[in-house]
């Protein structure tokens, strides 16, 4: 498809409207467009009048011309980084108005895009709307299917009733530990496996260990209080008990954790999940375990290389349970072999469980996984909706509702991830990174340390990904402390 830019030069938002409504077509850029030709053109255009800025979109596909607009007043546009919001906002409206001529299937989002949808409803919950006018502004103004709006709500409500509680100095803490017994099909996560990497694990653990403290010693000198403790991967139950549990150790007492409303431990692979390392968790002061069958078919699990069976992750739910904590289960929808009846048995045995949170994920088809590199068939757009629609009946059904939600790129379907809890149980973790109501100081391989101002403004620092390059870059632990004490001491928050 030939793009032709006029007036603006938003190709991120046109890319990324572009992929949701026609993820086949291979965007162009080029200014020339031969009389005649076949090739898709697309004009995307924003002009500023004298009330109004408005967006128009031309497509020429399959022998059509369909023309979309979309506007807003001008006097909104206060500042470059609300003009830069709302632009792009009107640009992807106006293509969405001119593609649905050839769309047979209007996605369930609508214009929506970006990662994190329920921020609009929060915005418009704030403003003082009702969740019954926030919602019908998401379908109206958006297109957001229905269902789709009521998740925007249940995330918004609980984003907003946990940032009333958050103080300003408040801050969750990430721990990265990019090891796994194995990669899954699916996986594109920096992650290495412990059997190929076994010595790399011992001088990994000792450049966290210092990375710990360092950051511990900033953060107490900052004031900083912790409220969220979560330690991701990778599987870090993967790593032995006794390294496990010199990383929490240090944690202790590195930093102060007497105000901390939840501390998470992602166990992952029921295969790495033993009665030892949970008494290592639970003594620890950790208090929900993630659990994550992905699915309860043997022949899907082997699908994606996973080598436990679904009898494994019961029992190592039960384990978890019998020790006082709680428990997360994540399940994957549209995975290699499944099939609408098969998701729904995943469903019944996780439920059987009761866990006191259950995130229900579209399978995304990530271009270095295994799964797109082998070209293995998945389940289409309508075998996913079917398995999340049921999920939602169920989940709902069961006295579950939505808490946080975000979209990723090339989900089967263009579906979307959502955590799911009992009434009281919500994960903040989840939610203080998914919405952005607090910095997250993360640390380990991979971890993306987000500082983030009530102002909106947003610095990102980045820790080497590979265990490997990690250890090698400890130097730079320095670096991003400074960079994490000038942002507290200059920044608004």
């Amino acid at each position: 498809m030939i793009v032709r830019l006029v007036g603006h030069d938003y190709k991120y938002a046109v890319e990324q409207i572009s992929l949701a409504l026609f993820p086949y077509e291979r965007i162009n850029y080029s200014h020339d467009h031969v009389a005649g030709s076949c090739e898709p053109l697309l004009e995307s255009r924003l002009s500023l009048g004298g009330s109004y800025a408005q967006a128009t979109t031309i497509i020429r596909k399959d022998g059509k011309i369909s023309r979309g607009v979309a506007r807003i007043r001008r006097g909104r546009l206060s500042g470059k980084l609300e003009t830069d919001r709302l632009s792009q906002r009107i640009i992807k409206q106006s293509f969405y108005r001119a593609a649905m001529a050839f769309v047979e299937t209007p996605p369930v989002w609508g214009s929506l895009t970006g990662i994190r949808p329920a921020k609009l409803a929060e915005a418009a919950l704030e403003a003082g709307a009702s969740e019954k006018a926030a919602a019908k502004m998401l379908s109206k103004e958006f297109y957001v299917a229905p269902e789709r709006a009521q998740l925007c709500i249940g995330a918004a409500r609980a984003a907003l009733a946990l940032g009333r509680a958050l103080l300003p100095r408040d801050v969750a803490l990430y721990i990265g530990i990019p090891f796994c017994p194995t990669r899954c099909a699916y996986c594109s996560f920096v992650s290495n496996s412990v059997e190929k990497s076994f010595d790399l694990v011992a001088p990994f653990v000792q450049t966290l260990l210092g990375e710990i403290s360092d950051i511990g010693r900033a953060s107490k000198e900052l004031g900083l209080r912790v409220v969220a403790v979560y330690i991701g991967g990778g599987t870090p139950t993967s790593l032995p008990a006794e390294a496990l549990g010199s990383i929490m150790q240090a944690l202790h007492t590195a930093f102060d954790f007497s105000n901390a409303l939840e501390y998470t431990v992602e166990a992952g692979r029921p295969d790495t999940i033993t009665g030892e390392k949970l008494e290592v968790i639970r003594r620890m002061g950790a208090g929900r375990v993630c659990v994550n069958p992905q699915s309860m078919s043997a022949d899907v699990l082997a699908a994606i290389g996973r080598r436990h069976t679904p009898e494994e992750t019961l029992d190592a739910a039960l384990l978890v349970r019998k020790s006082g904590m709680l428990i997360n289960m994540d399940i994957i929808a549209g995975l290699p072999g499944d099939s609408a009846e098969g998701f729904d048995n995943t469903l019944h045995e996780v439920l059987s469980i009761m866990p006191e949170n259950i995130t229900v994920h579209t399978l995304s088809l990530k271009k270095g996984s295994r799964i797109m590199l082998d070209r293995t068939e998945t389940p289409d757009g309508g075998q996913v909706s079917e398995m999340l629609s049921s999920a939602f009946r169920q989940l709902r059904d069961r006295g579950y509702a939505p808490y946080y939600l975000y979209e990723q790129k090339y989900t089967s379907g263009g579906f979307e991830n959502t955590g799911w809890s009992l009434p009281g149980r919500e994960g903040i973790y989840n939610i203080c990174m998914m919405e952005e109501l607090c910095s997250v100081l993360a640390l380990g391989g991979g971890g993306v340390t987000k500082l983030v101002s009530r102002t909106g403004r947003i610095e990102r620092v980045f820790n080497a990904k590979y265990p490997l390059e990690y250890i090698r870059q400890a130097e730079k632990t320095a670096g991003k402390i400074e960079r994490i004490k000038d942002f507290f001491k200059i920044t608004p928050i």
